[in-house]
């Protein structure tokens, strides 16, 4: 029997692993932190041999956590071991933060059968027909978009083989050109909030999902924008790898009315639509439906106002300054001059901390007239002053402070200069608008101005396609980011509100039944399942790791290097990038995180920064091989004379843009922590 190659690659791996535990583990003098690193050779060794991953991670961690404590005390090891397991799943249980899973997952399932992805591919189809390889472009950033709606790499492989694939090869695309766009964007949701990876990696390494949201958006969109531009640069270079979109494909039937106003006014819509409304009775189409086509057309054009509306206002938005030069610090100022001069008043104490009230003939008396403390006018009393306050015993009444005086706050809207309460409010003008903002206002006119220009009645149509596809799941994306990102809401609820969004565009396209329903909370469920049991056995493995002295080990080997952070940093995520090859990255994340976290604070390294070099670097997860998961999910859908290898070979130069891309993040580092930094001020 001939075994396939991928096969041949994983028992070499697994061999190698094997012989490097057997050469190099000293088993004649065996330590607890030795028994540790045997374990996780073991482990990776099961998992590649294709037992499941939570219940690996459970059988190793529970023996291995029994030795650990019976070398302590063999009487009670059972007992711990059983201990470790329930307290190590009750604090998974009890992650706030694993909630928002199963939400986010529901939604996906829900857009993915929404019956969407379909319009937006044809309508991005249309849109970018002129440009060098469209279908390629269209077919990537329909990958994006979908990605980020659902964040479930197989689903966006498998639908897009069905859609996108059949389309290129029948356009004439190359097989491996066609493969690797398709993986390669697939793939991008574990990058692009809302990521489940990015969820897990946040729970994994205590470091904020909301952060990690914000963080990975920008090197997200670097990405696909490396995708895009190597496509259209292989398409200019070699065009019979993707050759331009045929005529026929880019015909599209114009409603009738819109056809009439073509052939007897003219082509672009705005002279045709406002010749169309003095001519209406000629031609015989109503008002209305003149007045509706109009509407849509304008659309960009609103649009464009508001956004510089929008800005306008931001940026002469005035600056309120509130001068405090009168108010006085509780305990000084006005307060305390008047209490040092009142003779026999009361005084600082000499000593530290607060002394006992000298007694004069067992009673606190009252200071002098002169020297009293005045109300000053329109004042409000706290409770405890000390005005009209009879005299006590000392044992009986603390000596109280004196009253404060609130000042009236000036009332809302008044913008008037002036003195209230103290506080002096600055007139609200606006500031004079920017230089800036006149480049925006006309760049942004004159692309209007050439946008109508070009606007046509069939580009009015695509127009309404995307108004139809990509304008809904648009809104929804930035409902559920847009809350997180700028603090609106949790990632949990923002998960419930793409939940909702899901319901609402389902139902809005027809698709909300029964059956939908049912097949997407059976999905969720197992999905749900599958990742709760695998932080369980997580928890439990890296428990008995840390027992064994493991993580002291590694820790004590790589900082006896004496690496530089950046030797580290190299070191880390090229680990991480070979890891890929045999493991998925639930794998990695659940596993040698715990290893590689506790190592971050003495080479310098923010756990958010190296949380969004490890989604960079776990793109490579799903497209190397042998367990490159997105390609086999496109094989299941491809036509016969697809070999695997020739989609292995087509995800090659997306690997490499990976690495590229991963090497910008970290050479410029702001691409991924300057959001982050804007809005929570890391």
């Amino acid at each position: 029997m001939k075994i396939r190659k991928e096969l041949w690659f994983g028992f070499t791996l697994m061999a190698a692993i094997l012989l490097v535990t057997v050469l190099f583990m000293p088993w004649s003098n065996m330590t607890n932190g030795h028994l540790g690193l045997l374990m996780l050779s073991l482990v990776v060794v099961a998992i590649m041999l294709g037992f499941p991953t939570a219940f690996t991670l459970m059988g190793m961690g529970v023996f291995f956590a029994w030795l650990a404590y019976r070398s302590g005390n063999p009487d009670l090891a059972v007992r711990q071991t059983l201990d470790l397991m329930v307290q190590r799943a009750y604090s998974v249980m009890s992650n706030d933060v694993l909630i928002s899973i199963p939400l986010f997952v529901f939604m996906g399932y829900l857009v993915e059968r929404a019956n969407l992805i379909a319009k937006l591919f044809r309508a991005l189809e249309l849109a970018l027909a002129r440009l060098p390889g469209a279908l390629a472009v269209a077919t990537l950033v329909t990958c994006a978009i979908f990605a980020t709606a659902t964040g479930i790499v197989g689903a966006v492989v498998t639908l897009m083989g069905l859609l996108a694939f059949p389309a290129m090869l029948k356009s004439g695309y190359d097989i491996r050109l066609s493969a690797g766009v398709i993986t390669a964007g697939g793939c991008l949701g574990i990058l692009i909030p809302p990521s489940v990876l990015l969820i897990v990696y946040g729970a994994t390494a205590g470091v904020s999902v909301v952060q990690l949201y914000a963080g990975a958006f920008f090197p997200g969109i670097m990405l696909a924008g490396l995708y895009i531009a190597y496509v259209i640069i292989v398409a200019k270079w070699k065009p019979h790898l993707a050759p331009p979109l045929p005529m026929e494909e880019r015909h599209i039937d114009l409603p009738p009315a819109n056809e009439k106003i073509r052939e007897a006014i003219s082509h672009r819509v705005l002279p045709g639509l406002i010749g169309a409304l003095k001519g209406s009775r000629n031609l015989g189409i109503s008002s209305g439906t003149i007045a509706k086509q109009g509407f849509i057309a304008l659309l960009p054009a609103l649009t464009l106002v508001l956004f510089l509306g929008l800005t306008w206002h931001m940026a002469t938005k005035p600056v309120v300054k509130a001068e405090t030069a009168g108010l006085m610090e509780m305990g000084g100022g006005i307060a305390e001059e008047s209490v040092e001069a009142a003779p026999g008043g009361l005084q600082e104490p000499e000593e530290e901390g607060l002394a006992e009230p000298k007694e004069e003939d067992g009673d606190l008396k009252e200071p002098p007239a002169e020297g009293d403390l005045k109300e000053p006018p329109a004042a409000r009393e706290l409770p405890g002053s000390v005005k009209d306050a009879p005299a006590a015993k000392a044992e009986a009444a603390p000596v109280k402070p004196a009253a404060i005086a609130v000042p009236p706050a000036p009332t809302a809207g008044d913008t008037t200069p002036g003195s209230a309460g103290g506080i002096t409010v600055e007139a609200a003008e606006r500031l004079p608008i920017p230089i800036w903002y006149w480049i925006v206002f006309g760049v942004s006119i004159a692309s209007a101005i050439g946008f109508y220009a070009i606007f046509t009645f069939v580009r009015l149509e695509v127009f309404k396609m995307l108004l139809g596809s990509f304008f809904p799941l648009a809104l929804m994306i930035l409902a559920v980011l847009g809350s997180i990102v700028f603090g609106f809401a949790t990632p949990t609820e923002a998960a419930a509100i793409g939940s909702a969004g899901g319901f609402i565009l389902a139902a809005a396209y027809r698709q909300l039944n029964f059956a939908v329903v049912k097949e997407s909370v059976f999905l969720t469920a197992k999905t749900s399942a599958m990742v709760c049991w695998l932080f369980v056995g997580s928890s439990i493995f890296s428990a008995a790791f840390a027992l064994l002295g493991g993580q002291d080990l590694v820790e004590k080997w790589v900082l006896s290097l004496n690496m530089t952070p950046l030797q580290f940093m190299l070191l880390s995520q090229f680990i991480i990038f070979i890891l890929g090859w045999p493991l998925e990255w639930t794998e990695i994340i659940v596993i040698f995180m715990p290893i590689f976290i506790p190592l971050l604070p003495h080479f310098g390294v923010d756990p958010l920064f190296f949380g969004l070099l490890v989604a960079l670097n776990l793109q490579t997860a799903f497209l190397s091989p042998p367990v490159a998961m997105a390609a086999f999910y496109l094989k299941g859908v491809s036509p016969p004379h697809v070999t695997l290898n020739q989609i292995f070979a087509g995800m090659m130069p997306f690997m490499a843009i990976q690495v590229f891309a991963l090497a910008l993040l970290y050479i410029f580092p702001g691409i991924g922590m300057w959001l982050p930094g804007v809005l929570y001020g890391n």
